[in-house]
């Protein structure tokens, strides 16, 4: 675990100064809309998704700097569906990350306009990738074509609006594992390809690290439905028993906190499974997987 440790502390400091770096510069008009996506965006968080673009790159023969303009999309694709998720339209959330969510800060307009600049911004980021030594152009459009279907209404956005629909009603287990792989597992799963494509996978590990985010997006979402049941407000940064209050379709809702926990254990042990095919090299993977199953926040 030190050497997760120290590869996650080393690997989420390279993620922080490239996003700093790749942001546009909050003394650049418009400039209050600029300072209300910086303000999000470097607000804090796990920095999951490119922390996964990245390991996965690796695990496959790729650097970091190879993946890093797309892992930084991704991220930014991820703050700009939280800033839209705080809205008061949507969940009418008053902190995010310990610190008021940008509509409280920024006004709904000017909010509602961070997300959407994020959102495009991610993309020419993505495209920017074509820029970086030995990436192919072929793969910068597969990226694109990946990381767009995640975001869409096939995939996160889509996930989004089934549960704002199912909110109030009672769901089957069904309809709540379509919810939490389209809302998270999409981008996700997507985040771990990103770095299987500019790592060159192809065959066998191609088909693992596919089944791999797949399975750590089911688990992850999972995760944060038993910390809104009993985790600790302060370290969520965000008030627990919101989804409970709100008739939320969550995974306790539908099997029990017990059978929740559980179903967490065994999707653990189905993403190391998965990645029996890289034959070694999936030590940080694995270690994601498990924090993201112990994780506090």
């Amino acid at each position: 675990m030190t050497d997760l440790s120290a590869w996650l502390d080393a690997r989420r400091s390279s993620v922080e100064e490239s996003l700093r770096r790749f942001l546009p510069s909050v003394a650049e008009p418009p400039t209050r809309l600029h300072e209300a996506m910086t303000y999000s965006v470097m607000a804090g968080g796990k920095r999951i998704r490119p922390l996964l673009a990245i390991a996965a790159a690796e695990a496959c023969g790729a650097t970091a700097q190879a993946v890093m303009p797309s892992a930084c999309a991704l991220e930014l694709i991820h703050t700009y569906s939280l800033i839209h998720d705080d809205l008061p339209c949507m969940d009418n959330d008053d902190l995010r990350r310990g610190v008021p969510t940008n509509h409280k800060v920024f006004g709904e307009t000017l909010s509602l306009l961070a997300g959407d600049a994020l959102l495009a911004h991610a993309f020419k980021l993505i495209g920017e990738n074509a820029k970086v030594e030995g990436v192919a152009p072929a793969a910068v459009a597969e990226v694109t074509a990946l990381v767009g279907e995640a975001a869409s209404s096939l995939g996160m956005v889509g996930g989004q609006a089934a549960d704002w629909m199912a909110e109030g009603r009672n769901v089957s287990e069904a309809e709540v594992l379509f919810i939490h792989r389209k809302k998270t597992g999409a981008l996700i799963r997507a985040s771990v390809m990103t770095g299987a494509i500019f790592g060159g996978a192809n065959g066998d590990v191609r088909t693992a690290l596919s089944s791999y985010g797949e399975t750590l997006g089911l688990l992850f979402q999972i995760v944060d439905d038993v910390l809104n049941v009993e985790g600790d407000p302060v370290a969520l940064g965000k008030a627990a028993g919101s989804d409970a209050a709100r008739r939320k379709a969550t995974y306790p809702s539908v099997a029990g906190l017990v059978p929740a926990k559980a179903r967490a254990e065994a999707l653990l042990g189905e993403a190391r499974g998965a990645l029996a095919a890289l034959n070694g090299r999936s030590g940080v993977l694995a270690g994601i997987a498990e924090f993201t199953l112990t994780r506090a926040s």
